[in-house]
């Protein structure tokens, strides 16, 4: 049964779109291109990709090979259903946005069970990580533009992006704290939490 293609799939068939190659060779590419930066490469996740992609027919083995003592390789190719699948798959995604979970937009909906004291530091310290992940990146683009050509790279410059746009964020929102346009009473707050909680136990009752 054919499942919707995950980014791991993606990556794969994309890879074989420029012709046969065994996961070696995969793992190799993404690293020479930045992409395990995206992907957070780990082997297993190749391996798994592969095995489905198998599986729904989009790639076939098309021989295996070894070198020496070395394990056996088998080299992939992409299948005119992959090639078709693939397309179809990455027009829409690009296409049409969609609603991705965040781990940080979630306890943002919670800032307020810290006090506007403890919430100051722990905003600054996140600017700081996002400042230094910036520069990493940015430093990663620029060694990888001397070996690809930008069109491999603009995931990394969207990310890039993404992350500018949340230190601004974040140093907007320091500031507005510490000069007090946005402040609350976390005693206040529970106090309140606790009262509907009561009332709508009542109401339920």
């Amino acid at each position: 049964m054919t499942t919707e293609l995950g980014i791991w799939e993606i990556a794969v068939l994309a890879l074989l779109r420029e012709g046969p190659m065994h996961p070696y060779q995969m793992q190799s590419l993404l690293r020479l291109r930045h992409k395990d930066e995206i992907l957070a490469l780990k082997r297993g996740s190749l391996y798994h990709a592969i095995v489905r992609l198998v599986r729904d027919e989009f790639i076939a083995a098309k021989s295996t090979s070894r070198n020496g003592r070395r394990p056996e390789r088998t080299t992939y190719a992409i299948t005119a259903a992959g090639r078709k699948e693939f397309t179809r798959v990455l027009r829409q995604i690009i296409a049409i946005p969609r609603r991705e979970s965040s781990e940080f937009m979630a306890a943002m909906s919670f800032l307020v069970h810290l006090t506007p004291v403890e919430a100051m530091p722990r905003l600054e310290e996140r600017a700081h990580h996002l400042e230094n992940e910036i520069a990493l990146r940015s430093a990663g683009v620029s060694a990888a533009s001397a070996h690809v050509l930008r069109i491999n790279l603009v995931e990394s410059e969207y990310l890039i992006a993404i992350l500018n746009a949340e230190l601004a964020w974040v140093r907007n929102l320091i500031a507005e704290i510490a000069s007090g346009n946005l402040s609350w009473d976390l005693k206040n707050v529970l106090k309140d939490a606790r009262a509907i909680a009561l009332k709508d136990a009542h109401y339920e009752e």
